[in-house]
């Protein structure tokens, strides 16, 4: 797994940058309108650009996380990440496994 991302929690938003060797951005995760169940609880935008969405879920150690798919004309494929609590702490990680 490759932390991708570090982000910190604005109220009801996160806010924060992902990197990695072709990416480098500015990201914001913002509470959706909700249309029905299967509707992501979050967008993600870089700028005011929509890259992706994201879902509440809930871990096998009762842990919050969101599930994240980000995916723009100049990624091969959509990229899956989590972001979840920080080791330390402090903010939260943006998770990448292949």
């Amino acid at each position: 797994m490759a932390t991708i991302g570090t982000f910190t929690r604005t109220s009801d938003s996160f806010s924060g940058t992902i990197k990695t060797l072709t990416l480098n951005s500015k990201v914001s995760i913002v509470p959706a309108d909700r249309e029905h169940d299967k509707s992501p609880d979050f967008r993600i935008f870089a700028g005011t650009l929509e890259i992706g969405a994201a879902w509440q879920k809930v871990s096998a150690a009762d842990r919050d996380y969101l599930s994240c798919k980000i995916d723009d004309p100049s990624l091969p494929a959509p990229l899956y990440a989590s972001l979840v609590t920080a080791q330390d702490g402090q903010g939260y990680a943006l998770i990448w496994s292949r």
